[in-house]
């Protein structure tokens, strides 16, 4: 019998999903740092990668003025997220994963939580 996630986790996974997808639209893509983008972590490091993805989230930028407060309370929601399960200790650290920009670093982030969400 497979297990299903608990109905208030699936309701965070959907929530932190959709919070990401925000981001997506009001992030600077251009003349900003490049982040260590964590994917497809091997079993065992899913807790190293969502560390890593929530560091990187205080290295975003806004695009704009005009979006500045929805950005930061959007990043107040990924601050929060808590992901349990520390797993076995994980040889790669956050340095050790290519830098991406911030929009293909948050797609990466979203397909994490899509993969969390399944299992």
């Amino acid at each position: 019998m497979a297990l299903t996630p608990a109905p208030y986790k699936t309701a965070k996974y959907k929530q932190i999903l959709k919070t990401i997808r925000l981001l997506e639209t009001t992030v600077k893509d251009k003349d900003v740092e490049l982040l260590h983008t964590p994917e497809n972590p091997v079993d065992g490091c899913t807790f190293t990668a969502v560390t890593c993805f929530q560091k990187g989230t205080l290295k975003l930028q806004p695009e704009n003025s005009q979006v500045n407060s929805t950005f930061i309370q959007t990043i107040k929601i990924l601050k929060r997220f808590s992901f349990s399960d520390p797993g076995k200790p994980c040889e790669s650290s956050c340095e050790s994963y290519e830098k991406k920009k911030p929009k293909e670093f948050l797609k990466s982030f979203a397909k994490l939580i899509k993969k969390l969400f399944k299992d």
